[in-house]
């Protein structure tokens, strides 16, 4: 019998910590190939990590509430046997209990690139083989104690190139079904077999790096005026406090702590400008019940924030350069030839903006499609950071909140965020008369180094015309 340890994975490119939020086995249990071992939080989301191996739990290294750092062990499982390739200790050595082997000369080894999760690419680094572990009875002789098992480095993938574009992966039938199993897409898999195949051993590096994001369970994202906000919940997730005490002080940590990180970067690095506009939306507010009635669009979600995006696709493909980033370090502007509509979610362990993929494509069906189940997902906790990854161009709705218009500051990497207010039934000048009409505010924030003035004013201009006559979504498109 051996030991097999499981180490924290990188969870995403530059974390490097998580917090174990809950086991879900105890010393003893029987595990199997993929099935999830514990939650963890980073400072992305909450995600649940699956074992690569069956066997036996044979001890926590961590507890509950303790940070870990990436590349520790925190779970060893009895096994019948070990890969060649996988880090094993003897079964007689107390995981707990291992101490420092003696100092042995250590063999550079050639730059190699780490696996790390799936969807967030490879980091290359140096690294080293540690100390081969003495022949038991060796030390005895010497007149010293023999030291306990050092754990075998973390293996490491050669430098194969992963699949071409367009290409389907080359792999074994029952490599493809491990993967379909796992979850694993093989397109994302680094092939180590001759040839550029893709093993067993590969699938399972991946399944070892796979996530499964768990965020609040009851996280309600701001993406429509008739959704409501999740202050209860939100408050629930706080600690309790204590009704005698004068302060109470909450640890800083996971989302809050990076969207703190990053919106500090955001804010004094870019030179933001807000502009602000207030328009009649009655008409907008119109059709959107006519889409409702529409028995084309049965079994869509019909929302305000459905042609709010619609209208914002629209003002880029008449204002192209607002769809763009600030390479800092080599001093250019990015013009984007896609958008990746990130919506503004709030859940109690912190606000989120996951985004749509490719949203400029979409037909209006298609978008409805995508924003329920970027809701679904969201409320679900089921996030992944991937999906939080390379947005261009973000919505904030601050409306669900009763709240007529903000200045929001920008997502790290996009030139514009587009704050939208409450809408309400107020006293307007319609065709000469003071009428009740449909009226909200937006405000939209923007990066003053590429974004100037006239095109900032432009875009948004473009997107209070859509709004307030929405057949601009018919002739402007």
């Amino acid at each position: 019998m051996t030991i097999r340890e499981f180490k924290m994975p990188d969870v995403g490119e530059g974390l490097t910590e998580a917090e174990i939020l809950k086991w879900y086995v105890q010393p003893g249990d029987t595990v199997t190939d993929g099935q999830v071992v514990c939650e963890v939080e980073t400072a992305k989301a909450a995600v649940e990590l699956p074992i690569p191996f069956d066997g036996t739990v044979h001890a926590l290294l961590f507890e509950e509430g303790t940070t870990v750092d990436v590349g520790q062990v925190i779970i060893s499982v009895q096994t019948a046997g070990a890969a060649a390739d996988a880090p094993v200790q003897e079964a007689a050595a107390p995981v707990a209990e291992a101490a420092p082997a003696a100092p042995a000369a250590e063999e550079p080894v050639a730059e190699a690139r780490q696996p790390v999760l799936v969807g967030y690419g490879v980091s290359t680094a140096s690294t080293k083989r540690r100390p081969r572990k003495a022949p038991a009875g060796t030390a005895a002789q010497n007149g010293t104690a023999a030291p306990a098992a050092v754990p075998a480095a973390a293996p490491v993938l050669p430098a194969v190139p992963a699949q071409p574009a367009g290409e389907r992966p080359l792999a074994k039938p029952p490599v493809r079904k491990l993967a379909k199993d796992l979850g694993i897409d093989l397109a994302s898999v680094v092939p180590t077999g001759d040839g550029g195949v893709v093993t067993r051993e590969d699938v399972h590096a991946a399944a070892a790096a796979a996530i499964t994001p768990q965020a609040a369970s009851a996280a309600a994202a701001p993406v429509a005026p008739q959704a409501q906000a999740p202050v209860a919940e939100a408050a629930a997730a706080l600690p309790a406090a204590d009704p005698s005490a004068r302060e109470t002080r909450i640890p800083v940590k996971g989302v809050r702590k990076v969207t703190a990180q990053a919106m500090v970067g955001s804010a004094f690095t870019a030179p933001h400008v807000t502009e602000f506009i207030t328009l009649d939306v009655t008409r907008t507010m119109k059709l959107v019940q006519e889409l409702k009635d529409d028995p084309d669009l049965a079994g869509l979600r019909i929302n305000p924030l459905l042609l709010i995006a619609k209208a914002v696709l629209v003002a880029i493909r008449r204002n192209p350069d607002v769809n763009a980033s600030w390479d800092e370090a080599a001093q250019e502007i990015v013009l984007k030839h896609y958008v990746n509509l990130g919506i503004a979610a709030a859940t109690p362990r912190g606000l989120i903006v996951p985004n749509i993929k490719d949203a400029h494509a979409k037909t209006l069906g298609e978008l409805s499609e995508s924003l329920s189940s970027l809701v679904a997902t969201a409320r679900d906790g089921k996030t992944s950071p991937a999906d939080m990854q390379n947005g261009t161009i973000t919505i904030t709705n601050v409306g669900v909140f009763g709240v007529d218009t903000g200045t929001p500051i920008l997502n790290p990497g996009e030139s514009a965020i587009l704050a939208v207010g409450a809408i309400k039934l107020q006293p307007w000048v319609h065709k000469g008369k003071v009428k009740p009409r449909q009226v909200t505010t937006l405000a939209l924030s923007f990066d003053h180094r590429l974004i100037d003035g006239e095109l900032g004013s432009k875009f948004l201009a473009d997107i209070a015309a859509v709004l307030e006559h929405p057949r601009r979504l018919v002739t402007w498109s």
